[in-house]
Formats: structure tokens, sequence, C-alpha cells
């Protein structure tokens, strides 16, 4: 027989609305949680796929534009998910019906397993490039040792409570670490772009391998690709306005700085040099890359845990807790093998199932709770248009 869910974690179901006395996260936490989980070294490198195409300019308006559409939209799910103390599974179980559900959530589990590997895939190659210049080491074992040491380190945190790794190490801890290593690599990277001659490097066109709407697109997709998990968070919020509005701030800013200096780095850089060479060939860099790295891990640990509350929607007799630490053992070893290619379609097929989704989420639960039903059909449509509609304007436009 399966093991029961431990009182803790059935106190935070998937299905289960969280008690008033126990939404604790205030406007801080979600601006810092948000802020964390917008910085990453995986921003950065999709940051930097918007050039050459594209001119700073255009750039720099494709990622204000993108990152304050996207985190909108995060925040509003903020909202409602604040309001109601429901995670994401729930809302879109009381959206599309409980049966249909089913699916799109199954669809977020096997997206967030993905996503988990993605970014031990970042962490390994971090550690790797720091092994590299640091000792000099380039045998074949320092990558797969790295993605056990990162897995391993996950899954201790996923054994834990997701509450005080938001309050303790989050929101008084790393925050400002982060925000000390992305003012240095701007700095170290400005002063670059100063002395190549910053009004050369503004004029330079783009060569035209990426339009300025496909560039909106990306930037959008990397919040956008969060909205299946936010309010797996944001049902601990104490105020529904407070958590969105720092979910806003939080993410659109991070989003922002992190497509940004993915920019400026690929723009002040030689052709022939990656990006995590680049980071540590900067004065300092290795002390900021460690810290950006360190990072990386709630990004991972923010995957795991909405992977284990859809598991728990899914299938109840597991505990979030026991999902999770399943999830990083699969993700672990899928990541020993992950390359980072066709990061950009992955992104942009997640979008084109979950922005549709969400709209209709949003649509049907910002008025209020409908009530419980196995199959809701007219949103079940609406949103398997949206996605025929989205793929389409990829083509069209």
């Amino acid at each position: 027989m399966a093991a029961q869910p431990s009182s803790t974690d059935a106190a935070h179901a998937s299905n289960a609305s969280v008690p008033t006395t126990e939404r604790v996260l205030n406007f801080g936490d979600a601006l810092a949680l948000w802020f964390s989980l917008g910085v990453g070294l995986l921003v950065m490198q999709v940051g930097a796929y918007l050039r050459p195409g594209l001119s700073l300019p255009q750039a720099a308006g494709a990622i204000v534009l993108g990152s304050i559409l996207g985190a909108g939209l995060l925040a509003w799910v903020a909202g409602i998910g604040s309001k109601h103390g429901l995670s994401s599974s729930a809302l879109i179980g009381r959206t599309l019906g409980q049966r249909f559900a089913v699916l799109p959530v199954a669809v977020n589990v096997l997206q967030l397993l993905g996503w988990t590997a993605f970014e031990l895939v970042v962490m390994r190659d971090g550690t790797r490039t720091i092994v590299d210049h640091v000792f000099g080491v380039r045998a074949a074992w320092v990558p797969v040792l790295a993605t056990l040491a990162w897995g391993a380190l996950l899954l201790v945190l996923a054994s834990g409570r997701m509450i005080g790794l938001v309050r303790r190490l989050v929101s008084r801890a790393a925050m400002p670490l982060i925000v000390a290593s992305l003012l240095w690599l701007s700095y170290q990277f400005g002063l670059k772009a100063w002395q190549q001659g910053i009004a050369a490097l503004w004029a330079r066109p783009g060569d035209g391998s990426m339009s300025l709407l496909a560039a909106v697109d990306l930037v959008v997709a990397m919040p956008v690709s969060w909205l299946p998990l936010v309010a797996d968070y944001a049902r601990y919020g104490r105020h529904a306005g407070a958590t969105a509005r720092g979910t806003w701030i939080g993410y659109a800013a991070a989003n922002i700085w992190c497509y940004g200096l993915g920019v400026l780095v690929i723009s002040v850089s030689p052709a022939d040099i990656d990006m995590l060479s680049t980071l540590l060939l900067a004065q300092g860099g290795l002390i900021a890359l460690g810290f950006i790295l360190v990072d990386e891990v709630d990004n991972a640990y923010g995957d795991v845990h909405s992977g284990a509350v859809s598991s728990n929607f899914l299938h109840n007799r597991w505990s979030i807790r026991r999902a999770g630490m399943t999830l990083v053992v699969l993700a672990t070893a899928a990541a020993l093998a992950l390359p980072m290619h066709a990061l950009e379609p992955f992104l942009l097929t997640l979008s084109s199932v979950f922005v549709p989704l969400f709209g209709v989420v949003i649509a049907q639960l910002a008025p209020g709770l409908p009530p419980h039903s196995n199959w809701r059909w007219g949103p079940m449509l609406v949103w398997l248009v949206g996605i025929a509609v989205f793929q389409a304007g990829t083509v069209w436009w």
C-alpha cells in the first residue's frame, strides 16, 4: 500500500484551500521569491539569443514589453491563487473540471520535470566552467559529479518545507547576495560597453534573423513558464493584492535585468567564447557567478515543489514530499545526458499550452469560484481553440 500523506503535507494537499491562519507570506516575501526565481544563468543565456538578430534598442524594447506583459499575467494568477488559497492544479480543476484537468496537470508535471533537468544542466555546466577556470581540470567525471552533487542538494531541499525556504533562505539571505552579484556584473560589462563605445553599440543594426514579435514572444515565454506554478506559492499569501504586486514587481525587475545583462554580455564579448566563460573572465566574475549559480538552486526547487503539488493532484496517495523527492531523482538522471540545445522551441511550446489555459483560468475565476464539476465543456473548448490560434500565430506572424 502506498504511504499516506503526513499531517503536514495533508494540510497543504493540492486540492485543499490553505487555511487563513497559515497564509503567512507578505508583499516582501512575494517580491523576494519571484525576484529570486526570475534571476538565473538560464535567463541570461536566453537573453543572449536576442543578439545579433535585433539591434540593442529593439532588444531593450522587447525585453521591457515582454517582461511587463509576462509578469503581469503571472501576478494576475498569483492574486487569484492567494484570494482563494488554492494551488495551480486546483485552479485548473475548477476551470476545466476535475476529470479533464488531469490532462494539463499531467503535462505540467512532465514540463516541470524537464525544467528541473534543464536547471541541473545549467548548474552542471556552470560548475564545470568554474572547475576548469580555477583548477584547470577538464576530466569527464567533473560534470557527472557536479550533476549528482546539485541533485543531492535539491533532494535535501525537497524533503523540507517550502515556507521555511522562502522566508529564511530566499528573503533574508539570498536576496542581498543576488542583487550584489547582478550589480557587479552589470558594472563590469557596462564598463566594457563604455570602452567599446556605447553609441556605436547602440547604433549597430541587427541582422534580421529574429523579428521583434518573435523576440517579445521569447521574453514572455520565461515568466509564462511559471504560470502553472505561481499559485502553488501564492496560496500562502496573506493578502491577494500584496501578493500580486510583489509577484509582478519582483519577477518583472529580475526578468528585465537578466535578459538585459545577457544581451549586454553577448554584445561586448568575442563571438568565439561562451557566456559562462565570459562571466568568469570579468573582474570578480568568479564570486558573482558562484552566487548566481547557488541561486539557481531555488529555481530548480520551485519546479520540484510545484511538480510535486501537481503530482499530488493526480495521485493524492503520494505525499507532496515523496513526489518531490521522486521528481528530483528522475530529473537528475535526465540531466546526466541532457544537452542545452532546443531550449527556444521548448519555451515557445510551453507558451502555446499554458498561455491560453491561464487566460481561461483568469476569465473563469477572477469573478469568483465556480462550483465543483468533473467536466466544464465551454472552458475546455476555449482552451483547445486557444492552443490552435497560438500555434497559427507563430506560423503566420
